[in-house]
């Protein structure tokens, strides 16, 4: 295929790989399934003892710290051997002084305790599918009905269903094809929701009544231009439904009194490019996160519920040039601001008027402080978490007004985890500009520093999404086996506010490659490691970076592991009838309409770079019915450095033929694929001292491993990677 715009043409001999519905396209991926099987079939061993260590360090059988939300506990439990967790709740009892500390119940690790009430059981909603994800989880205001929704493709279009929490019973109706998130009128009969349009962009907003048929559904609101995004949620108080309309650079909110579901939403400001804000509901007034006025790292004003216009918004919090302000909790006599400063979140705990009480304290100069679930808006009680790369992340009540910290509960790590044996540090490579790039590591302080040793380095750096640094047993046996682990976070991401976002994007792309290429650099220059030892790793616009430094730096990097990777950005971005395509302007460019966008998205796009040199070694992922990176970008990829390379270095496609962009659902599945990973970064490095089966050096070559698919599709001259939900390192 000979693909053409602003007078250049480019060859895609792949092309074919887009069309689903031609059975050579599942057969190709699942011959290239089996390839890697054959490749990797040596570290079976060794890929069963990573799952086995994995599981070692993870009770099994657990329950999440439970939440009050009114005359209820809610909380998740997990059992041994089940793959999925179980949602229930416990009855909480009255307290006999208002706004009274209440500790949360005692729920061990061993039966379910009395009085459990269960809501949902995702393992029996999984059974008979390959695939299971909860979409949308909202209890009623009288806590007697659940909205919930599945997905069970891995395509993120989900059923939405309605549970009477006294039977256990689901009512008969079923909301087909909708998109995350549902909010509650306080009738309690009356549901908002929102719909994804055929790109996969939440974009209409419809009203079901319990009970109704929703084929009589009504639509609300439909947002036409295909640059914003539409979610619907309710304020703390549960005061108001809130509309919020967002692209990436602007946004517009609309709310409506929740005691009135038959009423009109109203505007809270009309919607002005580069201007964003997101609203709550407190005390009579509205307090609104914005960067308008120049607040580039956002600031947090008041405005009269009555009239809510720009013209009335009073500064609380005033802009900060250092500190990026992300997010207030309300509760009756304080505002809790989650906020960036130093590239660390932390919590600020402030008065009714903005005033600055404190800081809430962090342990290690190096960590992570986030507000945890706060239903509860009379409470003088702050729910949030804490964590590191050493410490495991931490569930903790906060006294606002005694500065007293309750630990509740650590994630258990079992299996002899010992913190004080690990380090965690924060480094700061240069940049070719100058910039000064911050880098997170972990590693066990018995490891040698007289010589280089083994290295993973993560990357992300999109989308404003930060990568903290939060510990996962799941990178113990990398550290237990000599590896530093680190999170270099790159230009793109957002962590050190919203000036280094927009150095990592648009015209400004290549800052993101430039970063980790320093990184990496900084790491071996330091003594660290070694490009012989050093692997690297990255999912979505993540695997995008490792497209993109792989043909910068190839020798710079052992292994790289890309899943999910957005490999064939120009292709996808060029084109209008894809998922994303348009919201996805904001981030990368317009290169329809811009000829310098396409010259530049050109320069760096993966797909397009591939070069006759050295590659490392490759494992790269993609998901069949993943809507954000589609699976044709990586196997196309995948094909086109086999043939261009010019080592012979295997390069393995895994493809999840029943999943999507999040790879499998179920926990175990999850560590299984994580110990697969593994054993591929040990292999590259050669750590493992498992040989290459026989016929090895036929199946690594140049040309295509599996049986080639009908190439002669092809013709002879010729996010998307949005960012998870929770996007968190590897």
């Amino acid at each position: 295929m000979i693909l053409r715009a602003h007078g250049d043409e480019r060859v895609d001999e792949w092309y074919w790989l887009r069309d689903r519905a031609d059975p050579a396209v599942v057969e190709h991926l699942e011959a290239e399934n089996a390839y890697t099987a054959a490749v990797t079939a040596a570290n079976e061993a060794l890929k069963q003892s990573l799952f086995e260590e994995i599981v070692s360090h993870i009770q099994e059988t657990d329950l999440s710290v439970p939440a009050r939300k009114g005359p209820w506990w809610y909380y998740t439990r997990t059992v041994e051997g089940m793959q999925y967790p179980v949602h229930c709740r416990l009855p909480a009892a009255a307290t006999s002084e208002a706004g009274a500390y209440e500790r949360p119940p005692e729920v061990g690790s061993g039966p379910p305790p009395a009085g459990e009430r269960v809501l949902v059981d995702e393992n029996a909603e999984a059974g008979g599918h390959e695939f299971f994800a909860l979409g949308a989880f909202s209890v009623s205001p009288d806590h007697s009905v659940l909205a919930y929704a599945v997905d069970t493709t891995g395509g993120e279009r989900f059923s939405l269903r309605f549970r009477d929490l006294e039977t256990g019973s689901d009512h008969l109706e079923t909301v087909e094809d909708t998109y995350y998130g549902v909010a509650w009128a306080k009738n309690d009969r009356t549901v908002f929701y929102t719909r994804p349009d055929a790109a996969m962009r939440p974009y209409q907003l419809w009203r079901h009544r319990l009970g109704a048929d929703p084929g009589r559904d009504e639509l609300l609101f439909q947002e036409d231009d295909e640059h914003f995004f539409l979610e619907v949620s309710r304020t703390k108080d549960h005061a108001f439904v809130v509309l919020h309309l967002s692209s990436k650079l602007t946004s517009e909110v609309h709310v409506l009194d929740a005691a009135d579901p038959e009423g009109s939403f109203r505007v809270i400001a009309p919607r002005r490019p580069g201007v964003e804000y997101a609203v709550e509901h407190h005390g009579g007034r509205f307090l609104i996160a914005t960067n308008a006025d120049g607040a580039t790292n956002f600031k947090l004003v008041e405005a009269p519920v009555d009239d809510p216009g720009p013209a009335q918004w009073r500064d609380i919090v005033p802009h900060r040039t250092e500190i990026r302000l992300e997010d207030v909790e309300v509760f009756a006599r304080h505002l809790v601001v989650s906020e960036r400063a130093g590239g660390m979140a932390r919590l600020r705990v402030l008065g009714l008027d903005g005033a600055e009480a404190h800081v809430v304290e962090q342990p290690e100069a190096v960590g992570t402080t986030w507000a945890g679930e706060n239903h509860e808006v009379d409470s003088g009680v702050l729910r949030c978490g804490y964590g590191s790369l050493v410490t495991p992340r931490t569930v903790l009540d906060y006294d606002l007004d005694r500065r007293e910290r309750i630990v509740l509960k650590q994630e258990p790590v079992l299996g002899g985890y010992d913190p004080s044996a690990y380090a965690t540090e924060r480094l700061w490579a240069t940049a070719a500009d100058g910039a000064r790039i911050p880098i997170s590591i972990v590693y066990r302080r018995d490891r040698p520093r007289d010589r280089p040793g083994p290295a993973l380095l993560y990357g992300y750096g999109s989308y404003e999404a930060s990568m903290d640094p939060l510990f996962r047993a799941t990178r113990l046996p990398l550290l237990d086996r000599g590896f530093v682990f680190a999170i270099a976070h790159v230009r793109g991401g957002g962590e050190l506010g919203r000036p280094w976002y927009e150095q990592g994007k648009l015209l400004h792309k290549r800052n993101t490659f430039g970063d980790f290429i320093a990184a990496a650099e900084h790491l071996v220059a330091q003594g660290w490691t070694a490009p012989e030892l050093l692997a690297a790793r990255g999912g979505s616009a993540g695997g995008m970076l490792m497209g993109a430094v792989a043909n910068l730096r190839p020798d710079l990097f052992a292994a790289i592991v890309a899943e999910v990777p957005f490999v064939d950005c120009l292709t996808t971005i060029l084109d209008e009838t894809l998922p994303l395509t348009v919201t996805e302007w904001e981030e990368w460019g317009n290169p329809v309409d811009d000829a310098e966008v396409y010259a530049y998205m050109k320069s760096y796009s993966p797909y397009d770079n591939v070069a006759a040199h050295p590659y490392p070694r490759l494992l790269v992922t993609a998901g069949l019915n993943d809507p954000r990176v589609s699976y044709w970008e990586p196997a196309k990829w995948v094909l086109r450095l086999r043939r261009r390379k010019t080592d012979t270095h295997p390069v393995l496609l895994k493809t999840e033929l029943g999943a999507g962009h999040m790879g499998p659902s179920g926990r175990y599945e999850a560590w299984r694929d994580e110990a697969f990973v593994l054993s591929f970064v040990l292999d590259a490095l050669g750590l493992t001292g498992a040989g290459a089966p026989a016929g090895a050096e036929e199946l690594s070559g140049p040309t295509p491993g599996p049986a080639p698919v009908a190439p002669a599709r092809s013709g002879t001259g010729v996010d998307r990677a949005g960012p998870p939900r929770q996007a968190t390192p590897g």
